[in-house]
């Protein structure tokens, strides 16, 4: 028997979509949430809420898009950077000072890049 050879998956269905958005809609309601700081909710919570969850799922979904034309290395420093600035910017929210947002979001963005690029080496 023969055997095929693995072919990559490309999400050209809802969930290319479905992911960034529920992502978006997640991260959206999560930067409202710290924003109000256990007050009532005012507009402009809503209104950060709304335009943090639209810039995230739209970071999010045009990465996804581009991924496969990107080397490995991009592609995980990409991810990095989009996961290090979208906790900085949630900790920075939550009252920590630039340094503290800072120190936090470069670890976290290492971690995730260095995690990325195992999983893409790996698979590839």
């Amino acid at each position: 028997m023969a055997a095929h050879a693995a072919v990559p998956a490309r999400h050209h269905g809802s969930l290319g979509w479905a992911m960034p958005a529920t992502l978006g809609v997640v991260y959206g309601f999560y930067a409202a949430f710290v924003q109000r700081n256990g007050g009532a909710i005012t507009g402009g919570d809503v209104v950060l809420g709304v335009v943090a969850g639209v810039a995230f799922a739209a970071l999010a979904y045009t990465l996804g898009r581009f991924q496969q034309s990107l080397p490995r290395e991009l592609r995980a420093a990409a991810y990095g950077a989009l996961c290090a600035v979208s906790m900085g910017y949630l900790i920075s929210l939550a009252g920590g000072s630039v340094l503290r947002s800072s120190a936090i979001a470069l670890a976290i963005g290492a971690g995730v890049a260095i995690t990325a690029f195992y999983i893409f080496y790996e698979r590839e």
